[in-house]
């Protein structure tokens, strides 16, 4: 199935049925008062997150969609039927955006999660409202109102809690293979990675984590260039990012050059990206035979950069030090739900005491 994570729609949600202005006619009854029903509500439109799905490929088939109206009042104060609500499956993890003014309307990140895009038009009223001492035959109802109409922009962001970052052929794809069950494509050319993959790491029986690999970053690309850009948006809920780097660029270019672009292309896209947790891998080890060249390459690439952070040499290939970046990883996210528990304590107790 083509991967597609962004699209635009217009919901129509159903107009109010109108309200009916009638009077009782029966044998006997020549003046029995007015008796106009309440026009039925309109449907509206739901958006509902389905983790059945994974792309967002059916909206550029189907770009258009309407909610029934609410059927109009009728005499003998009978009241309209609403109009049916509908519902638009969507893949979990779609941001909803207002096309017109940019607000963000929403975030479905759980499966079953429902989100109200355009509101159903309220039912006109019928006559017997308008029944009073000194108007007791009154010919008033009012129409309904017209349902919300919204054009909308679905945006699909992955649920991972792990990002890889890196320049084409860093070694991102390979690496996501050797530590999960993802089979990306992998070959020695740029742009391999088309779309982004998702990959589950497992440490033990109940410790694992979600990676996802996005197609490489060049520069410029925050100006169109290239391809990983524009799914930037996929490592924005990550917790931690993991920056693939070559140790020696078949181009012959810098691999010290190419962190920095790629920190600059981070932060043209979202300053927030830049100041996540992040962490040097130095990937290809392999492709030296010689220990001290080996290391004096990879102790060159940390100082100049002046990193700080953890950094790791890895060969994802042969699948050389992807283990303890692996479990490295997995304390990280140990810890941080440990500070969390014990900050929702902290928060619990003062709550108590407070009461």
């Amino acid at each position: 199935m083509k991967f597609v994570d962004e699209a635009q729609i217009r919901v129509t949600a159903g107009s109010g049925g109108n309200g009916c202005a009638s009077f009782r006619r029966e044998k006997f009854i020549p003046f029995g008062g007015p008796d106009g029903g309440d026009g039925g509500d309109g449907g509206s439109v739901w958006l509902v997150a389905d983790e059945g799905l994974n792309t967002l490929v059916d909206f550029r088939h189907m770009r258009q969609f309407k909610a029934p109206r609410g059927q109009n009042g009728m005499g003998s104060q009978m009241y309209g039927k609403g109009g049916e609500d509908i519902e638009i499956r969507v893949p979990v993890g779609t941001v909803v955006t207002n096309v017109d003014t940019d607000e963000v309307i929403g975030d479905l990140t759980a499966n079953g999660q429902r989100l109200k895009v355009a509101e159903g038009g309220r039912g006109g009223l019928g006559n017997i409202h308008f029944k009073s001492s000194v108007n007791r035959a009154p010919r008033k109802a009012t129409p309904g109102t017209p349902g919300e109409v919204r054009d909308i922009k679905l945006e699909l962001r992955l649920l991972a809690d792990v990002g890889l970052l890196g320049f084409p052929n860093a070694g991102k794809s390979t690496f996501i293979r050797a530590v999960s069950a993802a089979t990306p494509r992998v070959a020695d050319y740029p742009f391999t990675t088309l779309h982004p993959n998702l990959g589950v790491v497992r440490i033990g029986t109940d410790q694992s984590f979600v990676v996802a690999d996005i197609p490489g970053i060049i520069e410029g690309a925050a100006e169109g260039a290239g391809l990983g850009i524009q799914f930037l948006r996929h490592v924005s809920r990550t917790s931690l990012l993991l920056h693939v780097v070559d140790i020696r660029p078949i181009d012959g270019s810098d691999p010290v050059e190419q962190v920095q672009t790629i920190e600059r292309e981070l932060a043209s896209f979202d300053t927030e990206l830049v100041d996540r947790p992040r962490w040097l891998v130095i990937n290809k080890m392999d492709v030296f035979d010689d220990e001290d060249e080996l290391e004096a390459a990879a102790n060159d690439i940390v100082l100049r950069l002046g990193w700080t952070a953890p950094s790791f040499l890895i060969s994802a290939a042969g699948q050389q030090g992807t283990r303890e970046v692996c479990l490295q990883v997995q304390q990280f996210f140990d810890a941080e739900r440990a500070a969390r528990k014990l900050d929702q304590e902290a928060i619990d107790d003062v709550r108590m005491r407070g009461e």
